[in-house]
């Protein structure tokens, strides 16, 4: 049930603090900006991953910076906002500092939730394309109990420079690659029709792929693509009765 008025709010691959990026800090005022304006009618705040370049735990350590964006996320959710905050690919270990902390609900699977007496399938995307086997191996990796501990031995200052020399070879190095593939080769697309042959669901929200999309997919559902905070500056709002994918800033 969503309270009259109030609105439902999605932004995904915010890539805070990004070092492919030269104007993360910029980027991270807008998106506290955003925030901001939107806790006055926000009815439920879901975070789609990738918020962060790179989120990393150890036991007494969490990496620095984000301090504006963390603590207007913990206010959004200290005034009784529901935030979820959903693991992406660059911030996949994210552990109990976010919960804890910010107050937030973490979801490291897809999540099928009823909002407004429409089904919602929310996920980041990322492991669920089915073309892409070689991440499915590397998620594999990076979600094992034993490499999380073994990274953990590594000391935050080699661990932080290994990670961000990693993500400077990434697309958002070289830029964001190629666009929507066709109905029958983009991945998440294709996910989202072997869903519907058994479910019943009216909107596949995902990140991930960084296209801003909003397409029909079968007879009755849609599937969207939240863009992101690097060329898009986009998210998703629903107030109950329609989806519709805005842009703060072009």
């Amino acid at each position: 049930m969503i309270e009259a008025g109030k609105k439902i709010y999605f932004i995904s691959d915010v890539h805070l603090g990004a070092p492919a990026l030269s104007n993360n800090e910029e980027r991270e005022r807008l998106f506290v900006r955003w925030l901001d304006e939107i806790k006055k009618d926000a009815g439920m705040l879901f975070l789609m991953g990738d918020i962060f370049d790179y989120w990393f735990e150890y036991k007494r350590v969490v990496p620095r910076g984000f301090t504006r964006s963390l603590g207007k996320i913990a206010e959004i959710a200290d005034s009784g906002i529901p935030v979820h905050f959903f693991t992406g690919n660059h911030d996949i270990w994210v552990f109990d500092y976010l919960p804890n902390e910010l107050g937030v609900q973490v979801h490291y699977n897809e999540l099928r939730i009823s909002l407004g007496g429409k089904k919602f399938f929310l996920a980041h995307g990322d492991g669920l394309d089915p073309f892409d086997t070689g991440y499915h191996f590397l998620k594999k990796v990076f979600t094992n109990r034993f490499f999380q501990w073994v990274f953990a031995r590594i000391h935050p200052n080699l661990g932080i420079a290994v990670a961000h020399a990693w993500s400077k070879k990434s697309r958002l190095d070289k830029g964001m690659g190629d666009g929507f593939k066709g109905p029958v080769k983009e991945g998440l697309f294709v996910f989202a029709k072997s869903i519907l042959e058994n479910e019943e669901i009216d909107y596949f929200i995902f990140g991930h792929r960084h296209l801003l999309l909003d397409l029909p997919i079968e007879n009755q559902s849609r599937y969207i693509n939240l863009g992101d905070w690097i060329t898009h500056f986009s998210y998703g709002v629903f107030d109950g009765k329609k989806f519709e994918l805005k842009t703060y800033k072009k």
